[in-house]
Formats: structure tokens, sequence, C-alpha cells
């Protein structure tokens, strides 16, 4: 039971190494496209055999690191709720809020936009990573319907794709390459096109 403890102990050690390691790379600012796994198991201090026994290519170290980079995000936003009369207030300072979470983290969000235009399977699973989101807006949007507060010709399924496919565009975009001093405008643009469109489209 000790020598399974032990080994599998070894195993977690080398793969948040790894982990660790393509994240400094990328934080230095090295380009994805410039990383190779010699690279990564050179930086993480283990042979480039023994990294490919953990993780068969980089881009399943980037799956790994990329999987939880929307939590955050996720919880930003849901703990917004489109009651009360200063809702779109706190819709644009959530929304500016997520924008300042994602430029933290631009050098793991630029290489992963990056792998998952080339790479289906890290496409797939950045995609995956929307569907919370969705399934949040769809929520609100229906309770705001059964409420009367926004129009009954508002779809759903459909205005949630717009609303958190496009918007993610936008806040991507400003996160990695937009002055942060017009972080407050763009989010205010873009929570008002959401809440007009969608929360509260009249009717």
């Amino acid at each position: 039971m000790t020598d399974v403890r032990a080994a599998d102990d070894r195993a977690a050690a080398i793969e948040a190494g790894a982990l660790a390691a393509v994240e400094r790379l990328l934080a230095a600012g090295t380009p994805y496209s410039g990383l190779s796994m010699q690279r990564i198991a050179d930086e993480a201090g283990v042979a480039r055999s023994t990294l490919y026994l953990y993780f068969r290519e980089k881009n399943a170290l980037l799956i790994r690191l990329s999987s939880g980079l929307k939590d955050g995000s996720y919880q930003l936003m849901s703990s917004w709720s489109p009651d009360g009369p200063d809702a779109l207030d706190r819709l644009s300072a959530t929304i500016r809020d997520v924008i300042a979470y994602y430029r933290r983290r631009r050098h793991l969000l630029r290489a992963t936009l990056e792998s998952a235009d080339r790479d289906p399977e890290v496409g797939r699973v950045w995609a995956d990573e929307l569907d919370p989101f969705q399934e949040l807006c769809r929520h609100w949007i229906r309770t705001a319907q059964a409420q009367g507060r926004t129009a009954a010709d508002v779809d759903p399924v459909t205005a949630s794709q717009v609303i958190v496919i496009g918007g993610f565009r936008v806040i991507a975009q400003q996160a990695v390459a937009g002055d942060p001093g017009r972080d407050a405008t763009v989010a205010h643009e873009l929570a008002a096109n959401q809440w007009y469109g969608a929360f509260r489209r009249p009717t």
C-alpha cells in the first residue's frame, strides 16, 4: 500500500510539475506554437520519455490547464442576478470583472484559443466549457418571459448562443489585446446589448 501511495504521489508531482512548466513558459512570453515536449520536459525537470507517460502530446497539457480556466468566470457570471433596478449596472460591472479575470490569465487564454482553431479536440473541449453559460442564460431568459419582463418572441436557445459565444469573443479580444482603459466601455456596451436584446427586450 505504501508503494502504491508513493507511486501515486510521484505521478501527481510529475503531472503538476509539467502543467506548471507550461504555464511558466507561456507567462514568460513563449508562443504556444513554439513549445515542444522536449522544452516542456526540460522546464519541468523530467525526461521527455517520462513526460510522454503522462501526456501523449502538448495539447493534452493545454486541455488540462484550460479545463478550469472558465470556472472563475462562471463563478462571476452566476453571481449576477437580473433582478433589481440596478441589474444592468451590475451586469456591466460583472462583465468588467470577467475581462479582468481573463486578462490576468491571457497567456493561457491566448494559447487555448490559438490551439482551439487548429486542433479539433481542444476546440471541442473549449466549446463544451461554454455550455454552462448558455444554460444559465436560457434560465434567465425563460424566467423573464414567465414574468412578462421580456418579449415572448425571444428564442432562449438562439439568444443564449448569441450572448455567450458572441460575448465571449468580445471579452477575449479585450482581455488579450485591448486597452485596459476601455474595459468599462466595452463591458457597458456588451451588457446593454445583452440586456435590451434578450433579458429585457421590449414587448
